[in-house]
């Protein structure tokens, strides 16, 4: 099977982070177990924001801001085994006025594993109201990212 072109071409994103897979995170099937690799894009859009100069929940929090996961998708093409050294990619594609897009891609070397996006919005984590996303965040964010306009 052809390995399908991601939603970016790995040469599009800004930033990857290398994972080195972890025996626990291996399934009966001698694979990662699938839901792990949430835990991976978490990883790697955590380590994306530090690269950025942004840390959370120091510069995502306050008493009336916080920031929720609103999507998440995820497709899968190849499987990563025990011991592989992974690259986590991530490029945040769409910044609006109360949520961001991430468009995340895992390879292996050359081979495209999983492809996905999350969608955070900023809100009140009391009335869970969307709320403008604050301009430490949006500056850094435009900063980091070459195609992102403010």
């Amino acid at each position: 099977m052809p390995n399908p072109s991601p939603l970016l071409p790995r040469t599009q994103f800004t930033f990857a982070y290398p994972l080195r897979i972890r025996w626990a995170e291996v399934d009966a099937q001698g694979i990662v177990f699938n839901g792990h690799y949430m835990t991976y894009f978490d990883v790697g859009i955590t380590e994306y924001w530090r690269a950025a100069g942004l840390v959370y929940p120091r510069d995502f929090t306050t008493a009336d801001t916080d920031l929720f996961l609103r999507k998440a998708t995820i497709t899968y093409h190849a499987p990563a085994y025990f011991d592989d050294l992974i690259d986590i990619c991530v490029c945040c594609t769409r910044i609006g006025h109360t949520s961001m897009t991430y468009t995340l891609a895992i390879y292996r070397q050359e081979t495209h594993l999983t492809e996905g996006e999350l969608i955070y919005v900023c809100a009140n984590p009391k009335t869970r109201t969307a709320q403008p996303i604050p301009s430490l965040i949006r500056e850094r964010l435009c900063q980091f990212e070459p195609c992102l306009n403010p």
